[in-house]
C-alpha cells in the first residue's frame, strides 16, 4: 500500500498544514495569510502586488488623491506655531493687548532699516509669526484655517509649506524694498495673501467658479488699502509670490509640454524655489542700501 503524500503546508508558515491555496498564484496558504477577493482568496504577496499595480489617481497638481482626504496637519501646525509665538510675546510683555512690548517682538518685527544689521535677517521670517494683539492673531488664523486645508490637500503638504514660505518671503522682500525704512510691521497676512493667490490659481486650473474667492480677495484688498496701519506691501508682495509659485506648480509643466508626473513635480518644486530665491535676493540687495541711510 502506497504511503499517503504529506499534506501541503503554508508557504509562509511551514509548520502549518493547510488545504487552502491562493486562487491567483496557487501557493498553499493558511487562513491567516489569505484575504478574501472578488473571486476566491489571495495570499499576502498577491494582495500587495495588486496594490502596487494600481496607479494612483492624481489631481492637476500631481498630488495623490486616490486615498481618503488627509488631515491638514501642516495648516494646524502653522496655526499652532503662530499661537505659541503670540503666547511667548504676551508672557514676556505681561500683556495680551500690548504683547509688542516684548523682547521677542522687538527682535523679530520687520523694520527694513534693521534687516541688514547684525542678526537682523531673522526678521524676514520671524515677523511672519508675530501678531499685534489677539484680534490680529484671530483674524489671520481664521483666514489660514479657512484657506489652508483646501490648498494643502490640493498641492500636498510639502508644496503647501513651500508656497507658504515663499509667500512669507515675498511679503518681507516687498516691505524691505518699498516700505518706510523705520516703520515696523509684523503678521502672517503676507503669507496668507499668498495662499489666497494659490487658491485662486488652483481653482482656475481645475476650472472651478472663481467668484467666491475673487470677492473674498477683493474685500481683503479693500481693507488693506483703506484701514490705516496695515502693511500694504506685505500683502501685495505675499499675494504676488504665492500666485506665481502656485502657477509654477500647476501651469509651468503644462506650458513646457511635460507629461511625466515625476518630472512635472520637480519642475513645480524648482518654480517655487526660484520665487523664494528671488524674494531673498531682493531682500539682500535692498536691505544694505536701506540700512545705510540710517
Amino acid at each position: 500500500m502506497n504511503p499517503q503524500p504529506p499534506a501541503p503546508v503554508c508557504y509562509r508558515h511551514p509548520d502549518r498544514p493547510t488545504g487552502l491555496a491562493c486562487t491567483r498564484c496557487g501557493r498553499p496558504s493558511c487562513p491567516e495569510c489569505l484575504t478574501p477577493a472578488a473571486v476566491g482568496q489571495h495570499c499576502v504577496e498577491c494582495v500587495q502586488q495588486g496594490r502596487d499595480d494600481v496607479r494612483p489617481v492624481r489631481n492637476a497638481a500631481g498630488t495623490d488623491v486616490s486615498r481618503q482626504i488627509p488631515v491638514p496637519y501642516v495648516t494646524y501646525s502653522l496655526i499652532a506655531i503662530n499661537v505659541i509665538v503670540f503666547a511667548a510675546t504676551a508672557f514676556q510683555a505681561h500683556s495680551l493687548i500690548n504683547n509688542n512690548r516684548s523682547r521677542l517682538f522687538s527682535d523679530w518685527q520687520l523694520a527694513p532699516a534693521l534687516v541688514g544689521t547684525d542678526g537682523g535677517w531673522i526678521r524676514i521670517i520671524g515677523s511672519g509669526f508675530l501678531h499685534y494683539g489677539p484680534i490680529h492673531l484671530l483674524a489671520n488664523m481664521f483666514a489660514l484655517y479657512v484657506l489652508g486645508p483646501y490648498c494643502e490637500v490640493a498641492l500636498g503638504r510639502g508644496r503647501f509649506v513651500a508656497v507658504y514660505l515663499a509667500s512669507l518671503l515675498g511679503g518681507s522682500a516687498a516691505v524691505t524694498a518699498l516700505s518706510d525704512p523705520l516703520t515696523a510691521s509684523a503678521g502672517a497676512s503676507g503669507a496668507i495673501f499668498g495662499i489666497f493667490g494659490a487658491v485662486g490659481v488652483i481653482m482656475l486650473r481645475t476650472k472651478q467658479n472663481l467668484t467666491q474667492i475673487a470677492v473674498l480677495l477683493a474685500v481683503n484688498l479693500i481693507i488693506t488699502f483703506s484701514v490705516p496701519g496695515i502693511s500694504i506691501w506685505a500683502h501685495l508682495g505675499g499675494l504676488l509670490a504665492g500666485t506665481v509659485a502656485a502657477g509654477g506648480i500647476l501651469y509651468l509643466p503644462r506650458w513646457l509640454g511635460i507629461r511625466d508626473t515625476r518630472t512635472a513635480l520637480n519642475v513645480g518644486w524648482a518654480a517655487v524655489a526660484v520665487v523664494a530665491l528671488v524674494a531673498v535676493l531682493v531682500t539682500v540687495f535692498a536691505a544694505p542700501s536701506v540700512s545705510a541711510l540710517y
